[in-house]
């Protein structure tokens, strides 16, 4: 078994399963001034309020995992990206304490809404640009970050950031599709529409710019026999928008929600594709990276009763709050 990939493939997991399932959160904050003050605001938290807590564990699970079982990728990674992750730490709390106080004090509620929206905004934005920022290149000499301050900060990274933002707008479109009905209803469906256009834009933007990143990426990519496997990604992605489009046309109200998963499940992928077998990219493999072997197995062990336990407890919670999400709360 080569631990170092079992280690990259269950961080790689962890990362998707917290876009996944905080995407469609986020993405209600970043829709949430475009909704009607009151009884639509009110049902579009109230469609997340059971679940939303415990999205961040995969969040934790991927940056702690990241320093356990890579802590060399984690000492250069860290000092590169501090901006943006101190940027989303602080926008994930506004937003945590906004969601909580908006209830408490509705004698301040325009502030909190303005809170949970500008957190949600942020959030996302500054994960995309630490995604791209990652994307670009990391400037390492020897073991250790040698970059500037700025280095992150870049054409790519923002484009990166802004079409994380309209990804997760798609989520959260979908998601009130799904979980509500009514005006509030017809009102995701139009938002549905006009983020899978973005979202398609955004996504053959940073498809088209990133294999000209670095020199592996293009070989990855383009070399043969590779391209007839590296060939079907974007073909999936074709297929996964039109079929996202045909189900919104339709109204259905599930499907689309799961096509849009399945375009950042394709997504991920692509940017596996263009990363593996690195993990600072065009630096430090992930072998370089590894912790011991010995704590890689002890970890190993740890993370074999953790991650079931907390799949079956996020399933449930699903389970149990699986209908549509009325005036007076879910029914």
């Amino acid at each position: 078994m080569d631990l170092p990939v079992l280690w990259a493939f269950i961080l790689a997991f962890a990362v998707f399963a917290y876009v996944v399932l905080d995407g469609f959160d986020l993405g209600i904050g970043i829709l949430f001034p475009m909704l009607d003050r009151g009884q639509q605001r009110d049902q579009a938290m109230n469609s997340v309020a059971p679940v939303w807590d415990g999205n961040e564990t995969w969040l934790v699970l991927g940056g702690g995992g990241l320093m356990a079982a890579f802590p060399l990728a984690y000492a250069v990674i860290m000092p590169a990206i501090y901006a943006p992750i101190i940027a989303m730490l602080l926008a994930l709390i506004f937003r945590g304490v906004a969601f909580e106080f908006r209830w408490r004090d509705p004698g301040h509620q325009w502030f909190w809404d303005i809170s949970f929206a500008g957190g949600s905004l942020l959030a996302a934005f500054t994960q995309g640009v630490t995604l791209g920022a990652l994307l670009q290149g990391i400037t390492v000499e020897g073991r250790a970050y040698a970059g500037g301050w700025w280095e992150w900060l870049s054409p790519f990274s923002l484009l990166t950031g802004l079409s994380l933002v309209v990804g997760y707008a798609l989520l959260g479109s979908t998601w009130l599709i799904m979980k509500t009905e009514g005006a509030l209803q017809d009102r995701a469906f139009r938002y549905a529409r006009i983020a899978g256009v973005v979202t398609i834009v955004c996504v053959g933007a940073v498809s088209l710019a990133t294999p000209f990143l670095e020199e592996a990426y293009y070989e990855r990519w383009f070399a043969w026999p590779h391209v007839l496997f590296t060939a079907q990604v974007p073909l999936l992605v074709v297929v996964a928008t039109a079929a996202y489009f045909f189900s919104l046309r339709r109204r259905y109200e599930s499907l689309p929600f799961l096509l849009s998963l399945g375009l950042f499940a394709l997504s991920m992928a692509g940017l596996g594709i263009s990363i593996f077998p690195d993990i600072v990219p065009g630096a430090i493999g992930i072998h370089e990276a590894a912790a011991p072997e010995s704590s890689l197995i002890f970890m190993l062990i740890g993370a074999g009763f953790l991650i079931p336990i907390i799949l079956v407890y996020t399933a449930y919670s699903y389970w149990v709050f699986r209908g549509k999400v009325g005036e007076e709360g879910y029914h």
